[in-house]
């Protein structure tokens, strides 16, 4: 098994990509089967060194933030490791952001320039949204944006070949680059500093406003090679990319640790589950990224049609809880007999824990895994901030290399985190083994709490997902004036199967706890997500609320 030679904690991302290209330069690096574009490492760091060049060219230093605002079209990639090539720290932004959270991104993170396509559902929206937001870009000239709303962005760069108003394009960045010299660009890479933040991403803000958090070269290469390891990756491997590579499980878990595995990237510009399915026979994929609910998808369609996914072996499974039943059919119908879990969020680069390919099936489809090397993880009371014994839950809290710089500009928000011993406090309930292997059980926020008794909404779903006619469930608890809080399920049903509330019932019924079994069931066809797929329960609790007309009881004040 072959893998690249560099250090850890001694390298950075433009030093990565050149050390690859040098030792398996002719291997393929990225390929987008369905756009003609197919680049082996020495071509993939050609070109980003253009893209750097293009970006030194317009006067952006290092450390300067620049924000990305598109799908997984192949510039996003570039721009990844062009901006890591010299130095800029690239912001990513959600594809799902309007106005108003487009504007709080571009002026909390300071950012100097936008990389943005012309939308994704229609192919104007995001032009629409940043005229809506820089007015003055009608008239203003390319590089010298002077805007009320966003007074530090100067640079608009629209990733296409069309001329827009006040923005350049992306072929008059590469062009404005060849008046950097080579050398100038090896000067600036060669200047960075592994511990220099180089990515910064906006956590979900599910609670109050979206934080960026600061992540270095370091904490994304070590992140990545421990993830390529888990996996067994190496320069035989080719990976398809569907997850959003404005989040980390796209552009660590995804394209990075390709790169440090010497694999190639086989991206995805737009989710479906047939042109998943399609990459993975036109590229002969080995392995493949997802959260659950894409699984579900893929595995739905290929009940439809017929996709050869004989190479398929590994791959990691993320980003939500991973039902027990979808892993086990992704390995036995998909033949990914090596897929994996990994546990994490933004904060710590993002792994935490994570299954090995060596793991037992059992082990594999029913823990989160153990800590990636080099990473500590403790399980404490949530009250007390005490270690807890194996086998008793509790907050999952994680210390190492992967642990974020911090929140930009938000010193309270960081030290809230992250404590005086450098342990990140994940937030999430987990318990663990003897061996190390963790389950996660919830979040804080998330646990039920009905009549005095705690229930987790987790347990309740694994329990759901064995009856056959259910494709997908989620459990979230709704407000109650007698409980303090009830039970609901909201779950999806398998195409050509009917389900009542009544037959759900019958089916808890001396199999889990009373106090567990839901008081409410809600069928639906589809669950609010981010635009990365994490299914967004505050929303399914706010729907519950609102159908059961329960608005009063959420007001009632506690102790």
């Amino acid at each position: 098994m072959q893998l690249p030679k560099y250090e850890v904690g001694k390298t950075t991302i433009g030093q990565l990509v050149d050390i690859v290209a040098q030792q398996f330069g002719e291997n393929k690096a990225l390929e987008y089967h369905n756009l003609g574009i197919n680049y082996n490492y020495k071509e993939f760091r050609d070109i980003c060194n253009s893209v750097a060049k293009g970006l030194m060219a317009l006067g952006i230093k290092r450390g300067e933030n620049i924000a990305i605002w598109a799908n997984n079209v192949p510039e996003w990639v570039l721009v990844q490791y062009g901006s890591g090539k010299m130095g800029a720290v690239l912001v990513t932004v959600n594809t799902n952001y309007r106005s108003f959270e487009l504007e709080y991104l571009m002026k909390q993170s300071d950012s100097t320039t936008l990389l943005m396509i012309g939308g994704v559902r229609t192919p104007t929206e995001y032009l629409e949204v940043v005229k809506d937001v820089c007015p003055e870009l009608a008239t203003s000239e390319p590089g010298k944006l002077n805007s009320e709303k966003l007074p530090m962005l100067k640079n608009v760069i629209f990733i296409g070949e069309e001329n827009q108003p006040g923005m350049f394009n992306w072929k008059e960045i590469i062009e404005m680059g060849k008046s950097i010299p080579d050398e100038a660009l090896l000067d600036r890479q060669n200047s960075l500093e592994p511990d220099d933040v180089i990515n910064m991403q906006y956590t979900s803000g599910t609670t109050g406003f979206p934080k960026g958090v600061m992540l270095t070269h370091t904490n994304l290469i070590g992140n990545a090679k421990s993830l390529g390891e888990c996996m067994q990756l190496s320069s035989i491997d080719t990976m398809c990319i569907p997850v959003p590579f404005f989040h980390c499980f796209g552009c660590v878990l995804g394209t990075l640790t390709c790169v440090v595995s010497a694999s190639a990237m086989a991206p995805v510009v737009a989710f479906t589950p047939d042109a998943v399915l399609e990459t993975v026979e036109a590229s002969k994929c080995t392995a493949l990224h997802g959260v659950p609910t894409m699984f579900i998808a893929e595995l739905e369609a290929m009940k439809k049609k017929t996709y050869d996914t004989s190479k398929l072996r590994t791959g990691i499974m993320a980003g939500s809880p991973c039902p027990i039943e979808v892993m086990k059919q992704v390995v036995g119908v998909m033949g990914a007999t090596e897929m994996c879990i990994t546990y994490g969020q933004t904060e710590s680069s993002p792994g935490i824990t994570m299954t090995r390919t060596t793991d037992s099936l059992e082990r594999r489809v029913s823990t989160v895994g153990r800590a990636l090397p080099n990473v500590e993880v403790k399980i404490v009371d949530p009250v007390t901030n005490e270690e807890v014994e194996r086998g008793v839950q509790g907050e999952l809290c994680t210390r190492g290399y992967h642990v974020m710089k911090g929140y930009y500009k938000n010193p309270e928000g960081t030290n809230k985190a992250i404590d005086s011993e450098k342990w990140l406090h994940t937030g999430d309930l987990a318990i663990m083994d003897k061996d190390g292997y963790c389950k996660i059980t919830g979040r804080i926020k998330d646990m039920i709490i009905r009549g005095g008794e705690n229930i987790y909404p987790r347990e309740i779903e694994e329990f759901l997902y064995t009856n056959p006619k259910i494709k997908d469930v989620q459990v979230v608890g709704v407000p109650s004036i007698k409980y303090g809080e009830e039970v609901a399920a909201f779950i999806q049903i398998k195409d050509g199967e009917k389900v009542t509330e009544e037959d759900m019932k019958a089916f808890c019924k001396d199999k889990i706890a009373f106090h567990k079994i839901p008081a409410f069931f809600f069928f639906v066809n589809e669950y609010p997500t981010t635009a990365s797929g994490k299914i967004q329960k505050y929303k399914l609790r706010q729907k519950a609320t609102t159908d059961l007309g329960r608005e009063a009881d959420s007001k009632v004040q506690t102790a």
